[in-house]
């Protein structure tokens, strides 16, 4: 599969348009998980991941709400959301200050999408199919690193060998 190459700065915002943000650099990685706890949170079968840098992630209009509460694995998570519409933007955790966690679905293009990895497939609904090539982990992996690299590997252009 060819994805269709996004362009820089990303955009994108929540339902109603009253949180509008921009990341300017090219994402981290993009993972759906299928735990309990992002079916819930997303009112459906998974949360679609996408990790970006925290200094290229910048809100443009609005403020977003904090909803602050413990992850499955106890980490510190604030989960930042519309206080209009209540769509979920994005999440912060205390362990990992470098990175902010998007939701993918609220990216203005999305076409570009395709997931790396499904993580939690034990707990996945039945009928989801894992994206052609993507990694699956019955739970979470030990170390994103060999994840990112595949990542970066499938985006050169962004990631410039050195």
């Amino acid at each position: 599969m060819n994805p269709k190459r996004p362009v820089l700065p990303l955009t994108g915002g929540c339902s109603c348009g009253a949180i509008r943000y921009e990341i300017a650099s090219f994402p981290l990685l993009l993972y759906t998980c299928n735990c309990t706890d992002c079916q819930t949170s997303s009112g459906s079968a998974f949360a679609l991941n996408l990790p970006v840098s925290t200094r290229d992630f910048h809100t443009l209009k609005g403020e977003p709400k904090g909803w602050h509460h413990a992850s499955p694995s106890g980490a510190n998570v604030t989960s930042w959301f519309c206080g209009d519409c209540g769509a979920r933007i994005y999440g912060a955790r205390q362990s990992r200050p470098e990175s902010v966690n998007v939701r993918a679905g609220t990216l203005d293009d999305t076409r570009w999408l395709i997931p790396i990895a499904h993580l939690f497939t034990g707990s996945a609904q039945d009928w989801i199919q894992s994206a052609t090539g993507a990694e699956c982990h019955e739970t979470q992996p030990p170390d994103f690193r060999p994840l990112a690299a595949k990542w970066r590997a499938m985006w050169p252009e962004f990631f410039p060998q050195k």
